[in-house]
C-alpha cells in the first residue's frame, strides 16, 4: 500500500467526484438499471475509501499494484467471489471512463482481468424428494391446483421463475404437448409439456384459474398463473409458495430454480443429448448446459465409491 503523501493540487473529495460523474454517465447515458447503479455505488464508495486510507488524492496516483491490492483486500474482507468480480468490474468501468473523458491519461486497470469465478454446481434434489414435494397433499380449492401447477410446471418443464409468471393462456398447447416459453432477451422457444405437469396445468386452468380470473377488476388478464385477485402472479409470490411446500416436506429454504436445476440434472442422468437439453432450457451457450455434465460425473463417483470394493484402499 502506497506511503500517505501531501498534495496540494487536489483534495480527497475529488476522487468521489469523479466516481459520481461516472455514476452519473452509467444512469443517463447507458442506461444501466437503477439496483445496478446502487451496486456500483456502494463499491466505488468503498474503493474511494480504500484510496484514502491509502494516501491517494488523485486518480492519476492509483496504479495497477494498487487495485490488485484493493482486491486482495476485497478477498481478506471475505467477500464472495461474485462480490469482488462486481467490485473490479466498476473499478476497471471508472478508470476507463476517466480516461476517455481525458480526466487522466493512464488506465492503470486495463491489463487486470476480471478474476475467475469458483465452479459451483448448481444445488438440486434427488427424484425421491421431487416426488415427495409434488405427490403431497395439496390444499383444496383454487389455491390448491394452482400451486401444485406451478411447482408440476416447475420442475416438469425447467422454466425459470420470470418464465413461468410471463405465460400467458396462449402459450399453453397441451394437447400438442408443448408450452411456448419467453426467455432471456424474449427469446422464444418450445418446452415439453407432458405427464403430470400436462395433468396438474389442466386441472388447474379448467377448475381453479377460472375462479381466480373471476375476482379481476377491470380487464381481464391473459396471464396463467393468478393471485387472489385475478391478476398476474408475481415472482416473489412463487418463490413463497416454493419455500412453503418445500418447508412441509423438509426441504427447507427451497427455491425455484432448485427445480430447474432438478429437471437438467435427472434430464442428463436419464439419457438425455446435451444439445437437446440446451434447447429446453434456452441456454444461448452449451458451456451453460454443460455444468450439468460436472453434477452427473459427481453422482458416478459417489456410486463408485459406494460399490467398488477396492475404491477405499
Amino acid at each position: 500500500m502506497p506511503a500517505n503523501k501531501e498534495h496540494t493540487e487536489a483534495t480527497p473529495s475529488s476522487l468521489a467526484v469523479a466516481a459520481g460523474e461516472y455514476l452519473d454517465y452509467l444512469a443517463v447515458e447507458r442506461g444501466l438499471a437503477r439496483n445496478t447503479i446502487a451496486a456500483y455505488r456502494r463499491d466505488l464508495t468503498t474503493y474511494c475509501a480504500y484510496l484514502g486510507r491509502a494516501g491517494i488524492v488523485s486518480f492519476e496516483e492509483v496504479t495497477r499494484q494498487v487495485v490488485e491490492d484493493f482486491v486482495a483486500d476485497r478477498r481478506d474482507g471475505g467477500y464472495s467471489d461474485a462480490s469482488v468480480e462486481r467490485a473490479l468490474a466498476a473499478v476497471k468501468g471508472l478508470h476507463a471512463f476517466l480516461v476517455r473523458d481525458g480526466a487522466v491519461a493512464q488506465n492503470p486497470t486495463a491489463a487486470l482481468r476480471l478474476p475467475k469465478k469458483a465452479d459451483r454446481l448448481p444445488e438440486y434434489l434427488s427424484v425421491e424428494d421431487v416426488s415427495a414435494l409434488l405427490d403431497q397433499d395439496f390444499p383444496e380449492g383454487e389455491m390448491g391446483l394452482r400451486d401444485h401447477a406451478i411447482l408440476e410446471v416447475l420442475y416438469g418443464c425447467g422454466l425459470r421463475v420470470s418464465e413461468l409468471v410471463g405465460l400467458d393462456v396462449g402459450d399453453i398447447h397441451i394437447d400438442d404437448g408443448f408450452v411456448l416459453v419467453r426467455g432471456k432477451g424474449s427469446k422464444e422457444r418450445l418446452a415439453p409439456l407432458v405427464g403430470s405437469a400436462a395433468r396438474a396445468l389442466t386441472h388447474y386452468i379448467g377448475d381453479g384459474r377460472t375462479l381466480l380470473a373471476a375476482h379481476a377488476r377491470g380487464t381481464e388478464t391473459l396471464a396463467v398463473f393468478l393471485n387472489k385477485n385475478g391478476r398476474r402472479l408475481s415472482r416473489q409470490a412463487v418463490h413463497a409458495i416454493c419455500e412453503r411446500y418445500g418447508r412441509q416436506v423438509g426441504l427447507v429454504g427451497l427455491h425455484p430454480h432448485t427445480l430447474r436445476h432438478s429437471f437438467a440434472t435427472h434430464m442428463l442422468a436419464g439419457g438425455a443429448d446435451l444439445r437437446v437439453l440446451q434447447e429446453i432450457l434456452g441456454h444461448a451457450d452449451i458451456s451453460t448446459t454443460q455444468v450439468y455434465t460436472h453434477v452427473d460425473r459427481t453422482q458416478l463417483t459417489e456410486v463408485y465409491l459406494a460399490a467398488h470394493p477396492l475404491a477405499h484402499r
